[in-house]
């Protein structure tokens, strides 16, 4: 009877209890080395601020604490908290300003030249972070957001880079307050006191919106056809992204309330949700967020139109290079192959966005589980979106990272890629139908960056990089990123063996 018992319990464990057991118990998975005890300064070498805007950093350091932070030749207006290493303060002269960030503990001391460009252009790399919408979905509230926040820093991802909490749809109530702007509704009773909370654990605080009258999720937008902004959901079912109301803009807008309502919360990114995206509300929001006194860093969600790209990109941060994305293989696959016509309007301030990460437990509100992309799928998805210069916003539970989505997200050699100063997008050197693919591009130092895709279904298989495909020739050594080891000195070509769906990620130096 006991086994019969047994063998029933086995013809109904799930694939999914299969595929969690996997990823949570096989250390194999893991490639990614922990760091060490003593000091090791991360993230970009560049930031930017407008003159007279504060400036939000904390200095993304691994190694075991207490830990003492300082800095040489800060300019006139900033300092840094020497037990936080949260740099703080306002420049007012515009200019190239290059200082040398310093961190300190028992095991030793390291330091790293910074440079802080103070002038029209922020977001000089990526933004990395978290937005709430691919785990709760409309069930968002003021307790996970501040959950995730502390998740964020107590997993130790602060120490990496990563630094912004969205929300997204559903914060938004009533219009009210002293500019008549959109106020939280009551799953946020205190979103000053959130944004305060966020910024002391020295990270950064996102909110989101919608220039139509209704958000997709139904609550009230920055535009409507009365001018108080009063806002009822309209229960019939419209179809969406037609200019049909409510799902199009107002006659009367509140651009530049909400705006200067989100200023006093401090909001460091706006997620501003609709479709047709089009340059006059893209136009308007970025010049109330330019007059706000604020960095206030504006993504374009969702689906851009490609054959207005020219004109958005100069305004926009971000911009989503197609729809929503999916915890399955079809839809990680179906980006990669769909990027390289965006690259040439990538750069520092402006990033082609090919949307949020779909690793560790998501959901979208329902049925919360762990990402159904197997550990080989993971590397290639958190790979091409750092070869890209994509904006990597995690889209998970912060309260339930595993060790091997943890490892995903602290490799500083692979998110090096994504936080590159040169800004580049990597784009195809070569592709064999939609079965392999080679992305590559330069990086800030002259090396190269190149990945290796096996995206067919056919098993392991090998792959050559050819150095002519690089515009390269003589011998280089060629690092793997995700083991951070050198594999050796190579001359016109690197061969590997590439799992099916997996990813080989490696750097080119010059050997000398």
């Amino acid at each position: 009877m006991r086994l019969t018992h047994l063998l029933l319990l086995l013809l109904f464990i799930s694939p999914l209890a299969l595929h969690v057991s996997a990823q949570e118990s096989d250390s194999a998975n893991i490639l990614t080395p922990k760091p060490g005890p003593e000091p090791h300064i991360n993230g970009p070498s560049v930031f930017g601020v407008r003159p007279g805007h504060p400036v939000v950093y904390t200095i993304p350091t691994t190694g075991i604490r207490p830990m003492k932070f300082s800095a040489k030749h800060l300019p006139k207006g900033i300092k840094v908290d020497k037990r936080t290493g949260q740099i703080s303060g306002v420049i007012n002269k515009p200019g190239d300003y290059i200082i040398t960030l310093i961190a300190e503990n028992k095991r030793g001391k390291a330091d790293r030249e910074f440079k802080i460009v103070v002038g029209e252009h922020i977001a000089l790399t990526p933004p990395l972070g978290w937005n709430s919408w691919n785990v709760y979905g409309s069930k968002v509230t003021q307790a996970l957001v501040l959950a995730n926040a502390k998740a964020m820093v107590s997993s130790g991802l602060i120490n990496h880079g990563w630094s912004y909490m969205n929300i997204d749809d559903t914060w938004q109530g009533k219009r009210g307050g002293k500019w008549n702007a959109i106020q939280p509704d009551d799953k946020f009773p205190d979103m000053q006191g959130l944004s305060n909370a966020i910024h002391k654990m020295g990270l950064k605080f996102g909110i989101y919106s919608t220039p139509w009258v209704e958000s997709y999720a139904h609550h009230i937008g920055g535009s409507a056809n009365n001018p108080e902004g009063t806002f009822e959901p309209v229960k019939e079912n419209v179809p969406r992204n037609r200019k049909l109301f409510p799902y199009a803009i107002g006659q009367y807008t509140f651009v530049d309330q909400d705006v200067k309502q989100w200023a006093a919360w401090d909001v460091d990114y706006l997620k501003y949700d609709w479709n047709p995206i089009e340059l006059p509300e893209t136009r308007k929001m970025y010049v109330a967020l330019r007059n706000s006194g604020r960095d206030i860093f504006l993504s374009l969600s969702n689906s851009t139109p490609f054959a207005h790209i020219d004109s958005l990109s100069h305004d926009a941060n971000s911009w989503r290079t197609g729809g929503d994305i999916r915890d399955n293989w079809k839809s990680i696959k179906s980006r990669l192959y769909s990027q390289d016509k965006w690259a040439p309007y990538a750069g520092p301030g402006h990033w082609n966005d090919p949307d949020m990460l779909v690793v560790g437990y998501v959901g979208w509100g329902h049925n919360e589980h762990l990402t159904h992309l197997t550990p080989d799928e993971q590397y290639t998805h958190i790979s091409a979106w750092c070869l890209m210069s994509a904006p990597l916003l995690l889209g998970c539970d912060l309260t339930k990272l595993d060790p091997f989505t943890l490892s995903l997200l602290t490799n500083d050699e692979v998110l090096a890629l994504d936080q590159d100063p040169l800004g580049r997008q990597a784009t195809m050197v070569y592709r064999e139908e939609e079965n392999e693919m080679i992305l590559a591009k330069d990086l800030a130092d002259g090396s190269k960056a190149a990945g290796l895709f096996n995206t067919g279904d056919q098993g392991t298989k090998e792959m050559v990089l050819k150095w002519n495909e690089l515009g390269v020739s003589g011998p280089y050594i060629v690092r793997d990123l995700w083991r951070q080891k050198d594999l050796g000195t190579f001359n016109g070509e690197f061969k590997a063996e590439v799992p099916a769906h997996g990813v080989v990620l490696v750097s080119l130096r010059k050997a000398e």
